[in-house]
């Protein structure tokens, strides 16, 4: 060891030991800096990561393509420009490249039911991951925080996304979340639409207040034996509903659901989705229809026409693909003259549909402020209302001054919701802020 004089006293001090100039890994054995490189292993992870990444990127350039099986856009390829954000948002990028993901989900839940005698666990919902088939927005003040874009079973609380019934029968878990588990009281959501009920008719419009049954409601032949929610959601149940039809004075659907059930001998909600066929679509047509003007649809003609496929909601929330059968339907008014429309694929933004008046058919501005029951039920409506607005309530693709001008601009106000939205409380339009608005623009704009 070299020795130096220090800068400070004449003291002697000593340069530190210097590393040796090659790589760890290749100094001898007995060094005491040798480090083993661990060759083999390191070898197989560099090989396998490279297999990880690589292999997506071959597979599109020989024109394999992956596709959506989930509810969300595939993650698409990080760019350069965004820092160390390159290498953390690679993995997601592979993972929904891997055009064979379909072919292993499937085969995982045929070993799970093959071994185990049940499905595997896919209809668990994933930590802040918001899904569902009937979006609503987030309730301003609840007792407890709501989803941002959808209702999303409760994880913690053990309830799920999707609930695999009898002779794959699929729900929705949010039907029984939603009772269980409510982000407001029942009767403070009910005071709300009756507030806003009230704003409607003392400006001189009619209001009309519809609810769309859950299918577990509907169908609950196929519910399992057993799921996560079963006692408390069906013992509430029936207490909403009381609820909805004596508080709220909603329509209801349910009888005239039932009595179609029966014409068609099925149910009238497909096995793979929550919402209702063709078949609960006219149901609520007509309801709507003869809640406003009596007896109007005496005169009415509906047959079937054909059928049309359409891609399922269920299956994707437990990364599966499906389709659903539903029946066409004409709708002749006047019993001669067709006005079935081709239905919205979306009323995120206001929808509005006119035609020359006719037997048979609702003479009146009507708004009807839904959700995807009325987006799924739009065909019908847009035959039997000569001047017709629909429009999302759950949306934010339409300001608040568009929905509330869409209120003022109509004679006769709809308000339709689903069984589970009314009864957790997940409800736009109950919104302070909202109500205020709305309450505000009617009291200045009223109608005689």
């Amino acid at each position: 060891m070299r020795e130096t004089r220090g800068d400070y006293g004449g003291g002697v001090a000593s340069e530190p030991q210097q590393l040796p100039a090659v790589h760890e890994a290749w100094l001898p054995r007995e060094h005491a800096l040798h480090r083993p490189r661990h060759g083999g292993r390191q070898l197989t992870a560099l090989i396998s990561a490279l297999l990880f990444f690589t292999t997506p990127a071959l597979l599109w350039v020989f024109g394999v393509r992956p596709g959506e099986i989930e509810n969300h856009k595939l993650a698409s390829f990080p760019g350069l420009d965004k820092g160390w954000g390159f290498f953390t948002d690679m993995p997601a990028w592979a993972i929904d490249q891997l055009s064979f993901r379909p072919g292993a989900i499937a085969a995982a839940d045929a070993i799970s039911r093959g071994v185990f005698g049940e499905g595997a666990p896919l209809d668990q919902p994933p930590p802040q991951q918001q899904a569902g088939p009937i979006p609503a927005p987030p309730a301003p003040t609840p007792s407890k925080t709501a989803p941002t874009q959808g209702p999303t079973p409760n994880a913690a609380s053990g309830y799920r996304r999707v609930v695999q019934g009898r002779d794959g029968w699929l729900y929705y878990g949010y039907d029984a979340d939603a009772k269980c588990d409510p982000s407001r009281p029942l009767p403070e959501t009910i005071d709300k639409i009756n507030e806003l009920r009230r704003a409607v008719e003392q400006s001189g419009r009619r209001f009309e207040f519809v609810v769309a049954p859950d299918k577990s409601t509907m169908v609950p032949q196929f519910l399992p034996d057993t799921y996560p929610g079963k006692d408390c959601s069906r013992s509430a149940e029936a207490v909403t509903w009381h609820r909805m039809l004596k508080d709220a004075r909603a329509i209801d659907l349910r009888p005239e659901l039932r009595a179609s059930e029966g014409r068609v001998q099925r149910p009238v909600y497909p096995p793979n989705d929550t919402h209702w066929a063709d078949e609960g679509a006219l149901v609520m047509t007509r309801a709507i229809a003869n809640a406003i003007k009596p007896g109007v649809t005496r005169t009415w003609v509906s047959v079937p026409v054909g059928q049309y496929d359409t891609v399922a909601d269920l299956p994707p929330l437990i990364s599966k693909q499906g389709t659903k059968t539903n029946t066409l339907y004409s709708l002749r008014p006047d019993g001669v003259v067709e006005r079935a429309g081709e239905p919205n694929g979306d009323i995120d933004k206001p929808v509005y549909r006119t035609a020359s008046p006719l037997i048979g058919t609702v003479d009146e501005k009507i708004l009807i402020y839904g959700d995807s029951f009325t987006k799924a039920s739009s065909r019908y409506l847009s035959g039997a209302f000569t001047n017709l607005t629909m429009l999302a309530h759950f949306t934010q693709k339409t300001s608040q001054a568009e929905a509330v001008d869409a209120f003022v601009n109509a004679n006769v106000v709809v308000l339709e919701a689903v069984e589970r939205s009314v009864a957790g409380g997940q409800l736009a339009f109950i919104d302070p802020g909202f109500l205020e608005a709305v309450k505000k623009a009617l009291a200045e704009h009223p109608i005689r």
